[in-house]
């Protein structure tokens, strides 16, 4: 073999010899020394001295190449979503379905994925030629992205968050889609690898989908209407100083809506003789 064997790579390589613990492979160096165990516990199938078998090549505690049967899914460019196994020094490793999990170093991370969580990554070899993954994968996401061409407004979604930004959330959805979820369409605080159900607010003319989490706005005008009085009902004075003048930021933080949902809450309250508004004030009525 004119390049010497990596780890982190497959190959197909020969069995040169057996022994009570496994096989050895051959190396390619004439060196019987450099021979690549094979252990029984990482055999999937027969293997016979003399025959070629196909290995994923990885290094042991020890620093030794060794060699495993079960093969990696995934390969160099793939575009695949993952299950975080363990944090250590280096960063995350996530199953790939070898013992050696593929490593995703803490400067290609985006957050701080935990175990269990499965997160959206692209594989790729680092320096030394071994499988790395990366969070980055904007990029590829947008040439691998589909319109939204079957979808209409109204429709429900499913997809996986993949990126934070202070606006809001980016998903890629079970059909291909990217699509966008503002922060105030949000009802509660998202992590990347977060899977959720959405709606579709808005087609663009890329393609792309703006969603929220929101109900429709009747629904929500609703639900928004409780929370308000529930607020009223629970405070002795039965009344608070946010009103339709109240800034957006203050409500948001307030009751977690945005200003127009709480104008249109409020609204419903008005006209159903719950509540009334006095010099930037809300009362329930009847209080005394």
């Amino acid at each position: 073999m004119s390049q010497p064997l990596e780890p982190g790579q497959t190959y197909t390589l020969p069995v040169v010899r057996a022994a009570e613990f496994g096989v050895f492979l051959d190396a390619g160096t004439g060196q019987s020394a450099d021979d690549i165990l094979l252990h029984k516990e990482q055999q999937t199938g027969p293997v016979k001295v003399g025959e070629p078998v196909e290995v994923f090549l990885y290094r042991d505690p020890r620093g030794r190449l060794t060699a495993t049967m079960r093969l990696p899914k995934v390969k160099q460019g793939d575009l695949t979503r993952l299950k975080v196994e363990a944090a250590t020094k280096m960063g995350i490793f996530l199953d790939m379905g070898t013992d050696k999990g593929l490593l995703l170093p803490f400067a290609e991370m985006k957050g701080r994925p935990k175990p269990g969580e499965r997160i959206w990554v692209e594989v790729y070899r680092d320096k030394s030629g071994r499988l790395a993954a990366t969070m980055e994968i904007e990029g590829l996401l947008n040439k691998q992205s589909k319109p939204a061409t079957a979808l209409k407004r109204g429709d429900q979604v499913t997809g996986t968050v993949f990126e934070q930004t202070e606006d809001g959330s980016f998903l890629w959805t079970e059909q291909e889609h990217i699509a966008f979820l503002h922060k105030d369409e949000r009802t509660r605080e998202l992590r990347i690898g977060d899977d959720l159900t959405v709606r579709v607010i808005f087609i663009r003319e890329d393609g792309r989908l703006n969603v929220s989490m929101r109900p429709v706005k009747e629904e929500g005008r609703v639900i928004d209407a409780d929370v308000i009085l529930n607020y009223l009902q629970q405070r002795e004075s039965g009344r608070m100083p946010y009103a339709d003048n109240s800034p957006p930021d203050v409500i948001k933080d307030r009751f977690g809506i945005s200003k127009a949902a709480f104008k249109r809450a409020l609204g419903k309250l008005i006209k159903e003789g719950f509540v009334e508004q006095k010099e930037g004030w809300t009362y329930l009525k009847g209080r005394e």
